[in-house]
């Protein structure tokens, strides 16, 4: 697939092919799906927690006697049909974490990157050096890129280039940046643009190839 290599200006400098392995790559509908709700589940933190009859203050005395009264018996408060008293089958403390092949994870990232490739939602540049570090230059250069649409930033390397684009970006809500081998599906899915560097397209290679 050839796609056009863009300047920090909106303005074709040149064509690229694509890599096929990872942007014509076997679309799996549920590999993705997969992935999504496993990213989504690991992301709970499970810290719900509700009180049972054992752990609800008061209620150690009998309500009243056993006999005679014409009410059902009860032997405590702390039962959860009286108001105040525990709870039964509600939710307590739990990992909702799943499980995940590394190489499903990598095939669904493939299917994800070739569903962007054929909406037409890789947009590559030749570099990201922005050479005044404001936000509203990377706004501007963001609005060159991709227009009105939301924009997937994916970085190369952990490096200073990485620090200030990050640093420039943090304010645009509209845009996040995230380092190549951090890429997952859901951010894939939810930017309407990928925006990536020639030396992310290698470092993805290397990653998913």
């Amino acid at each position: 697939m050839k796609v056009d290599v863009l300047d920090l200006k909106g303005q074709k400098v040149r064509e690229m092919e694509l890599p096929a392995e990872l942007f014509e790559a076997p679309v799996n509908m549920d590999l993705m799906h997969q992935a999504y709700t496993r990213q989504m589940a690991n992301a709970r933190l499970g810290t719900h927690q509700t009180k049972v009859r054992g752990e609800v203050a008061g209620g150690g005395k009998k309500p009243w006697k056993q006999k005679g009264t014409g009410r059902a018996r009860q032997g405590s408060t702390n039962a959860a049909q009286f108001v105040g008293g525990g709870r039964i089958h509600t939710p307590h403390p739990r990992s909702y974490e799943q499980q995940m092949p590394k190489k499903m994870r990598q095939a669904a990232l493939r299917s994800a990157l070739t569903v962007k490739a054929a909406e037409a939602g890789i947009v590559v540049i030749d570099a990201l050096d922005i050479q005044e570090l404001k936000t509203r230059v990377m706004a501007e250069t963001l609005i060159n890129l991709v227009g009105a649409s939301t924009a997937l930033v994916l970085m190369p390397v952990k490096d200073q280039n990485y620090d200030d684009v990050m640093r420039c970006t943090g304010n645009i809500e509209s845009a996040k940046v995230l380092l190549a081998s951090y890429l997952n599906v859901r951010d894939v899915l939810n930017f309407d643009k990928v925006v990536l560097p020639i030396k992310t397209i290698d470092a993805l290679v290397a990653h998913l190839g």
